[in-house]
């Protein structure tokens, strides 16, 4: 969060700032490559993700949030689309838990509402996909094999 924080507050988002932010945060060594994975994760999906924010977000423009909330909303949005190894709900409450410790007393709040609301819009999305690839290939009954 500190490292996005620090791109979205100096609008610097090169390779070089990724490395040396890598550098004063004294990341342990095996921490680096999952560093690099978030950072760029986002940077990479930050359009998809920025959309979804904002669609959820009840009339708040993402260049309105706070740099804190938002930074925080976009790892936990790139925690729930693209890390199937993380349980949503452990990005949720670890975003939660970072807006209470480092935003405003509405931050918890705020991140969670958000969050949840992306969850449950990508899990009908996904029950969705799989009704339809149901209906394309239905399944044999039991005891009439192919």
């Amino acid at each position: 969060m500190q490292a996005l924080f620090c791109m979205d507050v100096l609008k610097n988002e090169s390779d070089d700032i990724i490395r040396r932010l890598a550098e004063m945060l004294d990341l342990k060594p095996d921490s680096q490559p999952f560093y690099l994975t978030l950072i760029k994760g986002v940077l990479e999906n930050r359009p998809r993700i920025d959309s979804l924010i904002e669609l959820f977000s009840s009339n708040w423009k993402i260049s309105r949030m706070g740099c804190v909330d938002r930074n925080i909303l976009r790892i936990g949005t790139y925690g729930l689309l693209f890390c199937p190894d993380i349980p949503p709900k452990v990005s949720i409450n670890e975003a939660v838990d970072i807006g209470k410790l480092y935003g405003t007393e509405e931050s918890g709040a705020f991140i969670n509402g958000i969050l949840d609301g992306i969850y449950q819009h990508e899990v009908s999305l996904t029950l969705g996909k799989n009704q339809s690839e149901d209906t394309d290939n239905p399944p044999t009954p039991r005891g009439q094999g192919v």
